[in-house]
């Protein structure tokens, strides 16, 4: 099989100029802002560039997070310490530039944010997003993502169910 991208961070070399992903709040933040909050020790970008022709292809950023016990699904809360807050990693932002969509670029980012968080050795319990829209809520929900609770937009996956998944 032929390696068509590669993840890595994002470097301050890298020409994002061209990076559009048809959502201007997810533009701006990725061509104005990302910078300087990887400067402030906010948020950790990665990028996925496409060997052939060395574009910006897609990225996603992964800051610390904890929720409160209390927010969580009571099925998930039974299993866990009863510390007052459960750590997480937050998927921040996750985009594929227009150019690349339809080419499964999500799911690999996707995958490859997971499994940065899982091999982490800082410890965190789950992942978090907050997808922007219907069609982020369905993309991570079928990767196996879910509703924090019946009232919240926010979507969790523990840990241990992407090992579970991830393993052959």
């Amino acid at each position: 099989m032929t390696t068509l991208y590669r993840i890595e961070p994002l470097a301050s070399t890298q020409d994002r100029s061209a990076f559009r992903c048809g959502n201007d709040r997810i533009d701006r933040f990725f061509l104005n802002v990302v910078s300087q909050d990887i400067r402030r020790n906010y948020v950790r970008c990665f990028v996925c560039i496409d060997l052939e022709s060395e574009a910006l292809a897609g990225f996603y950023t992964l800051s610390a997070q904890s929720v409160d016990l209390g927010d969580i699904p009571a099925e998930m809360a039974k299993k866990l310490p009863r510390y007052p807050r459960m750590p997480c990693v937050l998927i921040g932002w996750l985009a594929v530039d227009h150019r690349f969509a339809r080419r499964g670029i999500g799911s690999l980012l996707l995958a490859d944010a997971l499994d940065r968080v899982a091999r982490s050795e800082i410890g965190a319990h789950a992942v978090l997003v907050d997808p922007i829209d219907a069609a982020a809520t369905e993309f991570y929900r079928r990767h196996a993502f879910v509703s924090l609770g019946p009232d919240s937009t926010r979507l969790v996956l523990p840990l241990a169910t992407w090992r579970a998944l991830a393993s052959p």
